[in-house]
């Protein structure tokens, strides 16, 4: 077993311990049907925590949105994010970079799908001034670690995190200005 693949069956085993009903996973027309849409290709790990796992449902608190479907999802707050910024005097959202949580309050949790490890950014809009970057934070240096914080029950998010000494929490995301501006 490959570690991507032992990640995604310890996801897996979890999701199903904390969701009631997970919903059924993507297939992978629906992927390539999703990348297609979006002009660039999912992370593989992201591919396949969608392939594999569910179609969302599952995760820290408030859970993955489903990439494909009705209602609300990873594409359609992708299209309405890029469009809404494009439209604002300070634009705050940049190209590939996918809303995958919703943590309420506007705020989400982001894959860079233009970087090698999938980054994941947490967008905090409530930091937007004169700078749509200052709302961009590191919350993973890749998917996989993210993912490995959840497995852990280490993340920020936690009721009792600020209990936790090694509670790494979010940093600026440096290259945001240049990704907006792109």
């Amino acid at each position: 077993m490959t570690p991507l693949e032992d990640l995604v069956a310890r996801v897996t085993a979890k999701a199903k311990a904390t969701s009631t009903t997970l919903p059924p996973a993507a297939t992978a027309e629906e992927v390539s049907s999703a990348e297609a849409a979006l002009g660039f290709a999912l992370p593989p790990l992201l591919a396949s925590l969608y392939r594999d796992v569910a179609n969302g449902g599952w995760g820290p608190d408030y859970q993955l949105l489903p990439l494909v479907g009705s209602g609300r999802t990873v594409l359609s707050e992708y299209r309405s994010e890029r469009s809404a910024s494009a439209r604002e005097a300070t634009p705050y959202w940049p190209a590939g970079v996918l809303p995958i949580l919703d943590w309420g309050c506007a705020m989400y949790a982001a894959v860079d799908c233009h970087s090698e490890p999938a980054t994941v950014l947490l967008f905090e809009p409530n930091a937007i001034e004169d700078d749509g970057a200052a709302a961009w934070f590191v919350d993973g240096e890749s998917l996989a670690e993210w993912l490995e914080t959840w497995l852990a029950e280490k993340g920020w998010y936690r009721e009792d995190a600020a209990d936790d000494e090694d509670v790494t929490e979010p940093t600026p995301w440096e290259p945001a200005a240049s990704r907006i501006a792109d």
